[in-house]
């Protein structure tokens, strides 16, 4: 059976890195909708030309657009055996449009992961990084921090700044704003009994090896 998955988690989660050893173990393609837009765009494909006219204005792309360019990207013939897509989709409208693509092509989703890791985990992980403001190396409160507090190892400056991105006020935003896009997808894929939730406050080993548990019991 083909292993069509799609990935999930919060900002901080480790989505990321489980996608990339994910990819590693079970040789699918990684469908980012990011790497897909700027594909369909270099290869001036209907759809990435469409999609190109909202880029160039700094404009959202619509769902028709969106939807289409993953479309165009299901159909190809490497993703026969299973492809693992990844920021996609991100609200109703392009989940019920992949759901009926995805039977049109016999591409149909055959597992969804969510990684979970509770907001107030994501908060420390996401505003605990810190940089040397005199040669740019970065700290973290929590896992990563000086050695001397105050003190940059690499080059003894004291001037720490935040970037704006690692912000609490920013973070909390993020997080908030990921929450409430997320939670009707979950619900949805939860009634179809596609979703898996995978616990991501654990060594990133231990997530994968429990994402691995998952995946091959449906392959």
């Amino acid at each position: 059976m083909a292993l069509n998955l799609m990935l999930m988690g919060l900002p901080g989660a480790g989505k990321g890195t489980q996608a990339e050893k994910i990819v590693d173990e079970y040789k699918i393609p990684h469908i980012s909708t990011g790497d897909i837009f700027r594909a369909a765009m270099k290869n001036g494909t209907p759809m990435g030309l469409e999609a190109k006219k909202f880029i160039d204005k700094g404009e959202l792309v619509p769902d028709e657009v969106t939807n289409g360019i993953v479309k165009e990207r299901l159909a190809k013939d490497d993703v026969n055996d299973g492809y693992m897509l990844d920021g996609f989709p991100r609200n109703m409208a392009q989940a019920e449009a992949l759901d009926e693509f995805g039977k049109e092509l016999g591409k149909s989703l055959s597992c969804v992961i969510n990684i979970h890791v509770d907001p107030e985990s994501l908060m420390e992980r996401l505003t605990g990084r810190y940089i040397c403001r005199d040669c740019g190396a970065t700290y973290h409160k929590v896992f990563n921090p000086t050695k001397v507090e105050g003190t940059c190892d690499r080059c003894g400056g004291h001037e720490f700044f935040q970037r704006e991105d690692d912000k609490p006020e920013t973070v909390k935003n993020r997080l908030d704003v990921n929450i409430k896009m997320n939670t009707p997808l979950l619900d949805f894929y939860k009634k179809q009994g596609l979703l898996h939730e995978v616990n991501g406050n654990q060594d990133i080993d231990k997530v994968f090896a429990d994402i691995k548990e998952i995946l091959d019991q449906i392959k």
